[in-house]
């Protein structure tokens, strides 16, 4: 016998208190916290309660009674449904605002140490068309809205409502996955995040695919053809196209038949868009998306596009990291390179260095810079970057970064003045921390994408450094994300 869900209440005319975590706000509740979406403080607004726990709960807004007077009107058409802006309604300098108190929150509550005056948030120079990478999921299955739902419910094959989104089984989508959901696809017509020439691309495919009778691709059955698409652009106005295909391989003739769809797509979108100067393409058999492993083939043009900053040229691969946001990425780097204090003496390490960007970026005020990096094509690109840039004093190394960053490594190469760090969101390994400590650089830069994690490494720095400095940087305007680059300085 099945247990009855409890019904969970609606609650009326709540106002919304505070900012919080990923995005969300929050009011209080009896004596719990309630997290909701899409909403701005002094929202005054009903909520259903979606998930309620010992401490906290969820909800959603169905109504609003009264907007907040700190609220921007969102400029895209898929706000409130896609996952990825969910700050487009507070004005940027009210984001910026919240980014620069969630680092101090993190730094101080996690770090538990010492800290200096924060120096004031960089905003980004762009806050629309600022990314140079944005990556797609196709599905074979589309998730409509509520409105949609309501405007068309006689149309759908089924209608499984999940937090007001419903299957429709008859038509694809190329889009965004749903917050939450690995399977589901929101399909996307305009994006704002890059350069509009994107969103035609993206919907060339689409109705490409859709006139000539493409499958999309089916997550849980792991079929269709059409897969997933990247699309990346510079600085030097090139453009990549990665188009992840899933071929039939049941039969000779299905493979061919896979074989010979794709090269028409490609074929197609090569002729369409002449600005896509790299055009490539791979069949991925596995069951998830991710291509570093996989062999990645060129249909047209180079098999990467070159990115500028300041005097240097950076070549970006199909599987190489580089920042998203190029002119903000810039004075990241500045910020990194004025920290780390060069007078051309020094020894510096750039611990994952991924493409080689701010090991070169600082190579020619340091005295020697060695990368560590964890992508073999990753440090190949940082090799041919300080070729193409004429600089000769760098070396890079590719592997784990704890199996790298060894007492013996640093006793070949020669004991940092500095470390540099850029780690993943999850941080550093705590053998890397205890590597670093026991190499006891002068000065340490780290430069985090998780100031949460980043206060964790602070903490088990503290022994040695002290935190000098703390410059946060906004990376990805109206999300939640921040940047932060912190100076620690050997303790005398």
């Amino acid at each position: 016998m099945t247990r009855k869900k409890k019904t969970l209440p609606l609650l009326e005319g709540v106002t919304i208190e505070a900012v919080a975590a990923e995005g969300k706000c929050l009011f209080h509740w009896n004596d719990l916290v309630v997290f909701v979406p899409f909403c701005v403080p002094g929202d005054v607004c009903d909520v259903q309660i979606r998930r309620k726990k010992h401490s906290f709960a969820e909800g959603e807004v169905t109504r609003f009674i009264e907007y907040s007077k700190v609220r921007a009107i969102p400029f895209c058409q898929h706000f409130g449904i896609c996952g990825g802006c969910k700050w487009q309604n507070l004005p940027y300098e009210e984001q910026l605002k919240f980014k620069a108190q969630q680092v101090k929150d993190q730094l101080t509550r996690i770090g538990k140490i010492a800290l200096p005056e924060f120096q004031p948030i960089l905003g980004s120079v762009h806050t629309q068309e600022y990314r140079n990478k944005l990556d797609f999921g196709c599905a074979n299955k589309r998730w409509l809205t509520n409105e949609e739902l309501r405007m068309k419910s006689e149309e759908f094959a089924t209608a499984e409502g999940t937090q007001g989104f419903a299957i429709d089984k008859n038509q694809p989508a190329i889009g965004f996955h749903i917050t939450g959901a690995f399977d589901k696809i929101l399909p996307i017509e305009k994006c704002w995040l890059m350069d509009d020439l994107h969103n035609q691309i993206r919907n060339e495919i689409r109705d490409y695919a859709m006139a000539h009778g493409l499958s999309f691709f089916d997550l849980r059955a792991q079929t269709g053809l059409l897969r997933d698409v990247i699309i990346r652009n510079s600085a030097s106005g090139e453009w990549m196209l990665i188009v992840q295909f899933h071929y039939d391989r049941t039969t000779a003739e299905t493979l061919a038949q896979s074989e010979n769809d794709a090269k028409g797509l490609l074929q197609h979108i090569a002729d369409s868009f002449p600005q896509i100067t790299s055009l490539m393409y791979l069949d991925n058999q596995k069951c998830n998306d991710t291509i570093g492993d996989q062999e990645i083939m060129v249909f047209k043009g180079n098999d990467h596009i070159y990115e500028l900053m300041e005097d240097l040229k950076f070549k970006v691969g199909p599987k190489s990291f580089y920042q998203t946001n190029t002119e903000q990425a810039y004075h990241l780097y500045c910020v990194a390179r004025q920290f780390a204090g060069l007078t051309g003496k020094e020894l510096v390490y750039d611990l994952y260095t991924g493409t080689g960007t701010i090991a070169n970026f600082v190579a020619r005020q340091a005295r020697q810079v060695i990368g560590i990096e964890y992508v073999p094509e990753a440090i190949e690109d940082a090799k041919v970057n300080s070729q193409v840039n004429g600089i000769e004093n760098t070396l890079f190394y590719a592997g784990d970064m704890k199996d790298i960053l060894t007492d013996d490594f640093i006793a070949e190469h020669g004991r940092p003045d500095i470390i540099i760090t850029d780690p993943p969101r999850a941080g550093m390994h705590p053998d890397v921390v205890k590597t670093i400590l026991r190499a006891a650089p002068g000065r340490i830069v780290y430069v985090s994408c998780n100031p949460a994690t980043q206060a964790r490494d602070l903490q088990d720095l503290d022994t040695d450094y002290r935190v000098a400095a703390v410059q946060p940087v906004d990376m990805f305007p109206h999300t939640p994300h921040v940047e932060n680059v912190v100076l620690l300085e050997r303790r005398q």
